[in-house]
């Protein structure tokens, strides 16, 4: 039975981009001595994507459209693509062309070889600005530390999956989704491939940095409990100080007699501890409130409509839907 491998691509508001996309990563696929399915997952796009995806599957079979019924976010959108994939293998990249789609060559060629997992490391990253360059190289550094598994550094959401992969991630149905520690997490035979990442060339990034920074806390959250025990030594350390400090009054109190207190002093203390007080409430409010996401079970996703390759459209029902989390989830007790 020949091969065959599909390629998701999440979309959300890139019609101006989409055109260029499709021509490369169909050149590339084409290329390949493989069977080929290529599945676009509309996020929620108003700004005619929609539109434009419609029209391509209708010239092409091997194009499939899935919708989904609003905007989820990109990990909800990547995992819905997972779900409806086929193949043998998929690959997932973005449709903002700053991912070379002339990589994916190489990658079924280490796919071939047996890993189950082939990513893309990223050596330079042009056409981003000094900050977000070094603050994500800051943060990747950060996640290799404190995470419980070693997640790859400079690698993004490009990569290739086995069957065997896809079919692991669609067991982990948490709400607060952090696609690059579930990679990680499945384990299996995985590969990095470095290349270097073009700069964004027609449209906007849809990432900024509030959505950085949130994209941040998920991923630091969801695959380590440092934070928490980083609040537990700071409220020790703090504790320590303060009963160094009230150790240090006594004594000067004893042998020197009561000064005037200083109003400085203590207003410095009183701010330095309820600050201290403040930090550790928060850390414990970020997890505590995932428990209380991840604790409604809902979907992580709605779909609109269904078209596969070389198919009339098609309504996924609510109970169709729910069977297939029921079976997805099976494995797992959320």
């Amino acid at each position: 039975m020949a091969e065959l491998l599909c390629v998701v691509v999440p979309v959300y508001n890139e019609r101006e981009v989409l055109p260029a996309f499709h021509d490369r990563i169909m050149a590339v696929l084409e290329s390949l001595q493989i069977s080929i399915q290529l599945l676009y997952v509309d996020d929620g796009s108003n700004d005619g994507s929609s539109e434009w995806l419609a029209e391509k599957q209708n010239e092409d079979d091997c194009v499939g459209v899935l919708r989904l019924s609003r905007n989820f976010g990109k990990e909800a959108a990547m995992s819905a693509g997972f779900d409806h994939a086929e193949g043998d293998a998929v690959v997932v990249i973005d449709a903002d062309l700053q991912d070379p789609p002339e990589l994916i060559p190489t990658l079924v060629e280490h796919w071939r070889a047996g890993y189950d997992v082939v990513y893309a490391t990223r050596e330079s990253r042009d056409g981003e600005q000094w900050l977000k360059r070094h603050s994500a190289s800051l943060f990747y550094r950060v996640m290799d530390r404190l995470s419980d598994v070693p997640i790859p550094r400079d690698t993004g959401d490009f990569r290739l999956l086995s069957r065997r992969a896809v079919d692991a991630l669609a067991k982990l149905r948490e709400q607060h989704r952090y696609m690059k520690g579930l990679y990680a997490w499945i384990g299996y035979p995985q590969k990095a491939v470095p290349y270097a990442r073009d700069a964004r060339s027609l449209g906007r990034s849809k990432w900024s940095y509030w959505r950085l920074w949130n994209h941040a806390l998920e991923g630091i959250t969801s695959f380590s409990a440092a934070p928490l025990k980083l609040a537990t030594w700071l409220g020790m350390f703090t504790s320590i100080l303060a009963f160094g400090y009230g150790l240090f009054f006594l004594l000067r109190t004893l042998f020197l007699g009561n000064p005037v207190p200083g109003y400085p002093s203590l207003i410095v203390i009183m701010l330095f501890l309820g600050g201290v007080q403040l930090v550790c409430l928060g850390i414990i409010g970020e997890y505590l409130a995932r428990t209380y996401n991840e604790s409604k079970g809902r979907q992580l996703y709605f779909v609109m409509d269904y078209r596969p390759s070389g198919d009339l459209p098609r309504r996924v029902s609510p109970k169709k839907e729910t069977d297939d989390s029921a079976n997805s989830e099976s494995a797992v007790d959320l």
